[in-house]
């Protein structure tokens, strides 16, 4: 009987041991294993051994926020996957003297969890506490407008610093972000008047390069005209410089056959010089009357008269073929 509970005991006993030897890690999970206090082994995910009683799992602190309330737990499983955290609004003094408020978001992960264990006392703290003193001074080097207008180089500086800092503790810190900046009410309005302004310029701007615009359009547009214009007054001259042209040819060329035929028909004796008095003396006779019209009375030179005279002279000496070739060439 006694042996039958020696056994049961044994049994039981071995059970335990047995049920206090084997862990589960779940997948993205992790556990650090000490041996008698000292590190043994990072147990991955799956079924693991360990010896009870020699082995323990060394928890973790974490810090988590229950609502706006810190929360400090040990945790001896530890989450690999990406956690955030959202640290609570701080006071930053920017480089040209504003206090503005401002808090940030934090994604990060466990690489590490031997490192992640023994090289920090509360891992989320440290890393919380870094991004805030990181935050104050990479914004205390900048004015409130360039840090409102470079959200984007802010964030890489601090990841660059962030993921620097945080590799001695076996965390990557994938990217660390500006969530809110809480300017004072004064600093606001100020702003809005310089954005105001700065619409009005541009507007002002916009106005006077379209003004412009059309000007320069416009000056174009009679300098086309006026080059059109001249140009077209150009050619007119130029045609009615070649039309007169052609005239005087043509009336040149009909007087000198005129000469020509009145010569020839006096004969061998006959000097062209008769023939030009001729020629003048029956367009002189022919304009008589139109000038006769344009007043009661008038007034002929003494030349006038020496040449209508000599016409008669000239007439004897043609026969009456001879004045109506003439007259029909004038």
């Amino acid at each position: 009987m006694e042996l039958l509970i020696f056994a049961a005991i044994l049994i039981v006993f071995v059970a335990f041991i047995l049920i206090q030897g084997i862990l589960i890690v779940r997948q993205s999970e992790t556990m650090v294993i000490e041996r008698w206090g000292r590190y043994h082994r990072t147990l991955s995910p799956g079924i693991n051994l360990i010896i009870p009683f020699m082995d323990q799992a060394r928890p973790i602190m974490m810090l988590s926020y229950r609502g706006s309330q810190p929360f400090i737990s040990n945790e001896k499983r530890i989450d690999l996957r990406e956690a955030v955290l959202d640290f609570p609004q701080q006071p930053v003094v920017t480089a040209d003297n504003v206090s503005i408020g401002v808090n940030g978001v934090l994604y990060f992960q466990i690489i590490d969890p031997k490192r992640a264990v023994y090289e920090t006392e509360n891992l989320v703290l440290s890393v919380q506490t870094l991004a805030q003193t990181t935050l104050r001074s990479v914004l205390g080097k900048m004015e409130l407008d360039e840090m409102l207008s470079n959200r984007e180089k802010i964030n890489a500086e601090l990841q660059g610093i962030m993921d620097e800092a945080g590799d001695k503790w076996g965390v990557k810190v994938n990217r660390v972000e500006v969530k809110d900046i809480d300017i004072p009410s004064e600093i606001q309005s100020s702003m809005n008047q310089q954005m105001s302004a700065e619409r009005d310029r541009r507007a002002a701007i916009a106005r006077a390069e379209g003004e412009k615009r059309s000007e320069i359009l416009k000056a174009e547009g009679d300098r086309d005209a006026a080059i059109a214009r001249a140009q077209g007054e150009q050619q007119a001259a130029i045609l009615a410089a070649e039309g007169q042209k052609q005239a005087a040819i043509l009336h040149a060329e009909g007087e000198a056959r005129a000469i020509e035929n009145i010569t020839s028909s006096l004969g061998a004796n006959a000097k062209p010089q008769d023939a030009v008095r001729f020629l003048i003396s029956m367009n002189y006779i022919e304009t008589l009357p139109n000038i006769a019209k344009n007043g009661e009375r008038v007034f002929l030179p003494i030349e006038s008269a020496a040449l209508v005279g000599s016409v008669g002279g000239i007439k004897e000496l043609l026969n009456p073929s001879v004045v109506a070739a003439g007259t029909q060439q004038n």
